[in-house]
């Protein structure tokens, strides 16, 4: 099969390194630097760098650009993809790259599917993506009630190859109310904790919780924005959540009222004790 990947960064040149090393399927790389192209070719990570005008002779189109690109690299290319073929994207938020793509591609007789590789790292650019970035992660697949089976086990399939240990299938709703709270909150937190004066006096007085609490703050500020902007209503809900609870233990520690600090500290205990209980049950069943 000849599979296009179009946008070679993190996570399009790991795709691409990953199929190429665990799979026999051709692989086509499209990206707007030619400096990009080059080191994708001169590595293996890809068989041959095309054009977009060269996309009808994929089987299979990768888009992994930011969300509004993708939607407008589709309607401007929509003509250039084989009738047929499938066409999916790598991107952190899905109703609107679904809603943008899917009715302009069935128009001309092309399967646009949803999906979303949950895997990642704090740098980005070809530089960083690797064969193995996926290993042991979930890849999410997000189809209408219209898309055929047989696209939605095509994709899972390259994802086993590709190392994913899980392939979800949600709606492109469900997959962004969850990602709101699971990912795009976290980034949120994580680029406001690092906001405060104290950062640059910390030096021998950070361990675990200070990295593991600051390490998404150093994001890529163009893809984020994008992603929290078209993800506006849900990651509002998250944000609005978390700062009334902020406000209880502010509230608490004025107040030096150690019975309802308590209560609100155990409570947070006791939920995540609960989601690891579900989560292992989930695992084992």
């Amino acid at each position: 099969m000849k599979i296009a990947v179009v946008g070679l960064g993190l996570i399009g040149g790991s795709i691409c390194k990953s199929l190429k090393k665990n799979t026999f399927h051709h692989i086509m790389g499209s990206d707007i630097d030619a400096e990009v192209c080059e080191k994708a070719l001169s590595c293996g990570a890809v068989d041959e760098i095309i054009t977009p005008e060269q996309l009808g002779e994929a089987d299979m189109t990768m888009i992994c650009l930011y969300p509004q690109a993708i939607v407008n690299f589709v309607r401007e290319h929509a003509d250039r993809f084989k009738s047929g073929s499938i066409v999916t994207d790598s991107c952190g938020i899905k109703e609107y790259v679904v809603n943008g793509c899917t009715e302009v591609l069935a128009q001309r007789g092309v399967i646009f599917v949803g999906s979303h590789p949950m895997a990642g790292r704090e740098f980005s650019g070809f530089d960083y993506s690797t064969d193995d970035l996926f290993v042991g992660a979930s890849y999410i697949v997000t189809p209408t009630e219209d898309t055929p089976k047989m696209a939605i086990d095509l994709l899972a399939t390259l994802a086993c190859c590709m190392g994913f240990e899980k392939v979800v299938t949600a709606t492109p709703q469900q997959h962004d109310t969850n990602i709101a709270f699971t990912s795009q909150l976290a980034h949120v937190v994580s680029n406001a904790y690092v906001k405060s004066p104290s950062l640059f006096n910390a030096d021998g007085f950070s361990a675990g919780s200070f990295l593991d609490l600051t390490r998404v703050a150093k994001l890529n500020e163009d893809m984020w924005t994008g992603l929290f902007l078209c993800n506006k209503k849900a990651l509002l809900f998250e944000l609005n959540n978390i700062i009334e609870h902020l406000g209880q233990y502010k509230t608490a520690i004025e107040d030096g009222d150690a019975a309802a600090l308590r209560e609100i500290l155990k409570n947070g205990r006791e939920r995540k004790e609960k989601s690891i209980e579900l989560y292992e049950k989930n695992k084992n069943n």
